[in-house]
């Protein structure tokens, strides 16, 4: 059985990416080159993502809770006013959200059909994210 984070690492993460290359090279004009230093991922990522090669599993665009901060990720990376440790942040936060909202089951079930999303509860009430204390 895949762990949710798996299923992050290899769809939702790359999804996000996806997103935001697109929007940083198609709406901002930025080179792929420029893109991938911004994301910290190579060129050819940002190539595969920008053809929807890679981190097409989930449309991330679809998404309407995560619309706002996809947008603050684009703009603030565009802007030059995002460091590296505050995307990292915004990804964890949306990675959240999405896992909260329940809407993550359908990846994860495609990834282990074995799992029986009416079940599972491990997203929608995880305290992970939650400090302790």
């Amino acid at each position: 059985m895949l762990l949710p984070c798996e299923v992050v690492v290899k769809s939702l993460v790359p999804a996000i990416r996806s997103a935001a290359a697109r929007k940083l090279t198609q709406s901002y004009g930025f080179k792929q080159k420029d893109v991938a230093n911004l994301l910290g991922v190579t060129q050819t990522a940002v190539s595969k993502y920008t053809r929807h090669v890679r981190g097409a599993v989930l449309k991330i665009e679809d998404v309407e809770e995560v619309q706002p901060m996809l947008k603050e990720i684009v703009v603030s990376l565009a802007n030059g006013r995002m460091s590296k440790y505050e995307l990292v942040a915004k990804f964890c936060v949306a990675c959240e959200t999405i896992r909260r909202k329940g809407l993550m089951c359908e990846l994860c079930k495609f990834s282990d059909p074995s799992i029986d999303i009416q079940q599972c509860f491990v997203c929608r009430t995880n305290t992970h994210f939650e400090s302790e204390g």
